[in-house]
């Protein structure tokens, strides 16, 4: 499935509304989709036909049997429940059926609307403080599940490239990437252990953070934030407790569900009948570990069509010529079946939400208190 994790600020003190947001202009809104409408389009029609006629692509498509369809189905239900899982681990109290609720409802945002991953940051806090969690609770699974996905993403290509290294595939231009990945891998780990470590570092941060939030108030004639700083510090000291407790959790499944979501786009290619000596299973695993930081740059809602592009683009040319036409198929099999489905799967879970009363916070229906320092 592909995530739109996004990280927050420590605004969401337990009792509170979502923080304070300028509200973007409707006509502003509306030009950002039609842009994306545009990008899309523009890719989906002109692009992608240049690398392989849909004809041909349909005929790839006609290859597949029931088994291989099958199986993809089968793999992409096991990625759905990796993502449940790794939000399980970070949010103590919330149960499998809740975690897929959630999941897929604030995907389902992320993936369709312009500025889905802000709105879907804001449906995140509605519905879990309707399941009775605090804004407290909701900051730190925000905060700790974008941190350990954007960790994941930086960590992917330097893996892919060790991989291209260790097969033999690799060239002084892998080697450059790899080093420059890691250090800026280094710098992320490195500030968020300064910021767990010390508890003027998490101050300065939230007083910063304060300042910033506190100028675009001033022009929307708002009061400013002050107390930022010592929010920071209770976020810090909330964090470290919970995942000192659910770390290994958290890792595991965070780098399962990615392991898995590969996983699917390999199986497409095999089953399109790309084989290993045409593409080899290190070439794809760079492609998607790059394809993955795309989906970092928001350009289209969900990167739909940019996404795509990058896969084809890279995987194309990997491939030979003859099998153009199955690496585009490949490709958009593997959107469908981790972009695609999410939205009318996550228009039920929406409904689920709605219906399930007794899941309200003060119903018969508890949740557990989040593990504490």
């Amino acid at each position: 499935m592909d995530d739109g994790a996004v990280a927050v600020a420590p605004d969401l003190p337990s009792g509170s509304g979502p923080p304070d947001r300028k509200r973007r202009p409707p006509v502003r809104t509306i030009l950002s989709g039609l842009a994306s409408l545009v990008i899309v389009g523009g890719i989906f029609v002109f692009a992608i036909p240049r690398v392989a006629d849909y004809s041909e692509v349909r005929s790839a498509f006609q290859s597949l049997t029931g088994l291989e369809l099958l199986s993809l189905v089968a793999v992409t239900i096991l990625n759905l429940f990796t993502y449940w899982w790794a939000n399980m681990a970070a949010l103590p109290g919330l149960k499998v059926s809740r975690a897929a609720v959630l999941t897929q409802t604030t995907t389902s945002v992320a993936n369709t609307l312009p500025g889905g991953g802000a709105i879907a940051v804001g449906l995140t806090y509605t519905i879990l403080r309707s399941w009775g969690f605090t804004g407290t609770d909701v900051a730190l699974y925000v905060g700790v599940t974008g941190v350990w996905n954007i960790f994941v993403k930086l960590a992917l290509p330097v893996l892919s490239i060790v991989a291209l290294v260790v097969t033999g595939q690799s060239s002084s231009a892998y080697v450059v990437a790899a080093v420059v990945g890691v250090v800026v891998l280094a710098v992320a780990v490195g500030l968020l252990a300064a910021l767990f470590a010390s508890e003027s570092f998490a101050r300065r941060i939230g007083a910063g953070v304060g300042t910033v939030l506190s100028f675009f108030r001033r022009l929307v004639r708002k009061p400013p934030r002050t107390d930022f700083a010592d929010r920071a510090v209770q976020f810090r000291a909330d964090t470290i407790g919970l995942v000192a407790h659910r770390w290994i959790r958290l890792t595991a499944f965070t780098v399962l569900s990615q392991l898995v979501l590969f996983s699917v786009l390999l199986l497409s290619l095999r089953h399109m009948g790309v084989s290993e000596q045409e593409v080899s299973a290190a070439q794809v695993f760079a492609v998607f570990a790059f394809g993955r930081l795309l989906t970092a740059v928001p350009v289209t809602p969900g990167g739909v069509g940019v996404i795509d592009l990058g896969y084809i683009g890279g995987l194309a040319a990997a491939a030979p010529d003859a099998e153009r036409a199955a690496v585009v198929g490949a490709v958009l099999m593997f959107r469908a079946l981790t972009y695609g489905i999410q939205i009318p799967l996550g228009a039920f879970t929406y409904l689920i939400w709605r219906g399930k009363r007794d899941w309200r916070h003060g119903s018969a229906a508890t949740v557990a208190e989040p593990v504490r320092s």
